[in-house]
């Protein structure tokens, strides 16, 4: 596959490979997300670009998540994790934090707890925080308190991740935590 047009630097091209690929998973084109995402890591390794790497890494382990490919996912966004602490972006770090958590609360609820502490730590402080993204973090810490059977944690977190989703107008976000609420009493 050709690289973007000859004119863009690198960390160009590798955004315009992890643009196409979140695009092409969007619409469906698997295949094509995973091309683009494997060109965008590749360019970021050959310009040893810790930043684009990081980004490329993060896209290609969400198109190996929808292949069902848990453990390539899982190695590539600890590979990730270190990459987005080195940057100058928390929401970065906090939303592979995040993935990475999600990924892990299958098979280890104490580290993914670690990874959710750590980005819920970052989206409470940020003053520019996604409030989609805050909601989208405080999710996953409620369903993994609520499997661990700690029905309070559970409870103060679905309410928090209700009135997120309500403030960002999803209101599928704010029936499933309201419907999560309603079984826990």
């Amino acid at each position: 596959m050709a690289v973007v047009g000859a004119g863009d630097g690198p960390r160009e091209a590798v955004e315009s490979h992890v643009r196409r690929g979140m695009a092409a998973r969007r619409e469906g084109r698997p295949a094509e997300a995973l091309r683009h995402m494997k060109t965008a890591v590749a360019l970021a390794r050959e310009h040893d670009d810790p930043v684009a790497l990081a980004r490329a890494l993060h896209g290609r382990a969400n198109v190996e998540r929808d292949r069902g490919r848990s453990d390539a996912a899982l190695r590539l966004y600890r590979e990730a994790v270190p990459l987005c602490r080195r940057g100058d972006d928390p929401l970065a770090l906090a939303h592979t934090l995040r993935h990475l958590g999600d990924v892990l609360r299958k098979t280890d609820s104490r580290e993914a707890e670690r990874r959710y502490d750590e980005a819920l730590g970052i989206y409470r402080e940020h003053p520019a925080r996604p409030v989609l993204d805050f909601a989208n973090a405080v999710r996953p810490m409620a369903i993994l308190r609520e499997t661990l059977g700690e029905r309070d944690e559970a409870r103060a977190l679905w309410r928090e991740a209700r009135d997120l989703y309500r403030e960002a107008g999803l209101k599928d976000g704010v029936a499933e935590s309201s419907a999560h609420l309603e079984r826990l009493g």
